[in-house]
């Protein structure tokens, strides 16, 4: 085991940076309830409302855009429950949302409670498998899929960046055709916003779902930017605060450490991106030397042009014949923290969705594993993974021979 265990799990969250830290121990003594009248309260409300606007201008958006929620899904059930009951009330006949079948759970979840407990039509659309564009939606299909559903489409969703193969989705071109249909467009740009660059109030976009813990904020704040032209349906009710959508007592010390981290995290976007591809790309040329017969999930970054289309920290590879959960567990042991990304209901494994989705085999979707790389993460965290992957890779392999013949035995 390294003397530091190496953490490759930042796509799940990220440390707190510096800038965060420091103002969260700058207003831990604060006293006084945001909404309240007297001085303490004041107080405390000027400094949340900074926040707001210190958040809103490194976001590139207006203050009374950000619906200040728990974390990002909060913020998609927000963006896609209140959008399509908005729009239901409206237009009755609009019962449609497009979306795609990679999208986090935190969307794909809420879409199929609105189908089961509202009466929502869900339309997918595909994404495309070829190597450039691995996991990238099929345009031309959501263009048409749009346009054959025009009357019908209440909300059409997309993910800024897959949190799993580190896709990247045109979605600038997604919201402007469901635009030109009518439809309310929502993204969850959670992986995206401080890896990449993201214009969140884009042409088209209505809503866009953020959170501070993936790029060096705390746990536990968020925001919904959302267009001061829509009026989602609210979800909590209580107090009427944030333009009456999202009641409750703002977090303060959430708000103010969220905003430090994402400036400090979009001041650095462009640097931190091209360190991040460079370990990447080691990591990549590692593990290909020594599993030849593994599989890069997502746009291939040696192909010409690519390197846009992929998260620059987030590497994914399968495994074949090596269950995730074993190489996860394998690696924990080594002192290497990583993840499988596949959903696990009741302690089973189940395969991907997001591979399923980009057309792999149920086996190939449990063969998985995710290397998120962050702040903090060296060439020589690269080279211990890569010193303990064919010893890793051996043993999971055989794991799974000797369950396969426990179980033909049966």
């Amino acid at each position: 085991m390294p003397a530091d265990p190496v953490y490759l799990d930042h796509a799940a969250t990220t440390p707190l940076s510096t800038p965060a830290r420091e103002a969260l121990e700058a207003h831990l003594g604060l006293v006084g309830n945001p909404s309240s009248l007297h001085t303490a309260g004041r107080r405390a409300h000027r400094i949340v409302e900074e926040g707001r606007e210190r958040l809103a201008a490194a976001l590139g958006v207006h203050p009374t855009e950000l619906i200040m929620t728990s974390g990002g899904t909060e913020a998609d059930n927000l963006g896609l429950k209140g959008a399509w009951w908005a729009a239901r009330s409206k237009h009755p006949a609009r019962d449609t949302i497009v979306v795609t079948g990679a999208e986090h759970h935190a969307v794909l979840d809420t879409v199929e409670w609105l189908v089961a407990h509202e009466g929502a039509r869900m339309v997918q659309v595909p994404l495309l498998t070829d190597s450039s564009r691995d996991g990238v939606v099929d345009l031309d299909a959501w263009t048409r899929t749009l346009r054959a559903n025009a009357d019908r489409v209440a909300v059409a969703t997309l993910m800024w960046a897959n949190n799993e193969v580190g896709t990247i989705q045109p979605v600038e071109q997604a919201a402007e055709a469901a635009a030109e249909v009518g439809a309310t467009f929502h993204t969850d740009a959670v992986q995206a916003l401080g890896h990449v660059p993201v214009q969140l109030r884009a042409p088209g976009i209505a809503s866009a779902a953020v959170t501070a813990h993936k790029l060096g904020g705390p746990v536990g704040i968020g925001a919904l930017v959302l267009g001061r032209d829509q009026a989602p349906t609210p979800l909590i009710h209580g107090g009427g605060h944030q333009r009456g959508l999202r009641s409750g007592t703002l977090d303060v010390l959430g708000t103010v450490a969220f905003a430090a981290a994402a400036e400090h995290a979009l001041q650095h976007t462009d640097d931190e991106a091209a360190r991040l591809r460079a370990l990447s790309a080691r990591l990549i040329s590692g593990v290909r030397s020594l599993a030849p017969d593994a599989v890069l999930n997502g746009p291939d970054p040696d192909l010409p042009g690519t390197q846009q289309r992929r998260l620059p920290g987030t590497v994914h590879f399968t495994f074949p014949g090596c269950e995730g959960d074993s190489v996860l567990f394998m690696l924990d042991m080594a002192g290497i923290a990583t993840s499988t990304g596949s959903a696990c209901t009741a302690g089973v494994a189940g395969p991907s969705h997001v591979l399923v989705a980009m057309g792999r085999s149920d086996d190939d979707a449990r063969s998985v594993q995710r290397f998120s790389l962050g702040a903090g993460s060296t060439e020589g965290d690269v080279d211990v993974v890569l010193t303990a992957l064919p010893g890793v890779l051996s043993a999971a392999r055989a794991a799974g021979l000797n369950a396969a013949a426990r179980t033909n035995a049966r």
